[in-house]
């Protein structure tokens, strides 16, 4: 069916490439700075961040350039679509959003730039709730309410190792309330109103992944819903989470476990590790 609608992302909603290639969704990359070297974050290999960020190297993140998103939006309007949906990270946590906007008045079609107030996997599963609807055929408004619905009712949990990275990149948010906790304090989180919140904190790394799977379990209920586990150099921790999941929730549409972004991984550091709860 011919798509009315055209989707278009950033690198933060931590989709796999060939999820958004099947999809049809255009991502535009924010940038990864380490010490004085700025690219794509899809182009900075993980472990080389990680290897930066553990060496105390200066890292820092910035949003894609307007001209990333006029071509994207660009190559949408010449598949000859009705209206653009531009689905982006929070503006709390980032002026992707503004980036978006700028481009957005130099293109001849409608483009509707959403600041989803949430990032990662809840950003993600609202993109794919929107390229599905536009896949059948439905118009922006109903592209748009796919995705907020998504957004609506989407919960993102993430643990981090330390509170010191999020700090040095300023999206502590309301979660700076936690900064004198003692060491063995392991905090959880979530973004509630665009600003990374806190949720609970924990005396201990294991101790805090069981509350944060038994926090998952009981944002999904009993209704159908998506999962994403996603990490930032935890791979083993996620696969653990994982398997918590798959057997304490047993109405799970689609599992995904996934790297977060370079972007995202600057920020919450080495070992952190995310559950995003979205309902079908």
């Amino acid at each position: 069916m011919f798509r009315r609608v055209a989707i278009v992302t950033d690198s933060t909603a931590c989709l796999p490439q060939q999820l958004t290639d099947q999809l049809g969704v255009r991502v535009a990359q924010l940038q990864v700075r380490i010490g004085s070297v700025v690219d794509d974050e899809a182009r900075v290999p993980v472990p080389k961040l990680v290897d930066a960020m553990r060496g105390q190297v200066d890292v820092g993140t910035s949003p894609p350039d307007p001209g990333a998103f006029f071509w994207a939006y660009s190559d949408a309007a010449a598949s000859g679509v009705d209206a653009i949906v531009s689905l982006h990270i929070s503006t709390a946590l980032s002026q992707t959003v503004e980036a978006a906007r700028q481009a957005a008045t130099q293109v001849r079609v409608p483009v509707h730039v959403v600041d989803t107030q949430t990032c990662g996997m809840s950003l993600g599963y609202a993109v794919v709730a929107a390229a599905t609807a536009a896949a059948a055929g439905g118009d922006a408004n109903r592209v748009l309410a796919a995705a907020q619905h998504s957004l609506r009712n989407s919960t993102e949990l993430f643990y981090v190792d330390t509170l010191e990275y999020l700090r040095r990149g300023g999206r502590i948010g309301r979660a700076a309330a936690l900064l004198g906790s003692a060491l063995s304090m392991k905090p959880l989180l979530t973004v509630a109103d665009g600003q990374i919140t806190p949720l609970d904190k924990v005396v201990g790394g294991e101790r805090a992944m069981r509350k944060l799977i038994d926090i998952a379990v009981k944002r999904a209920g009993r209704e159908a819903v998506d999962i994403a586990v996603e990490h930032f150099d935890a791979s083993e921790r996620a696969g653990k989470v994982l398997e918590a999941l798959r057997e304490k929730l047993p109405n799970v549409r689609r599992f995904l476990v996934t790297q977060v972004s370079s972007a995202i991984g600057a920020h919450v550091g080495p070992g952190a590790l995310g559950v995003t709860v979205s309902p079908v």
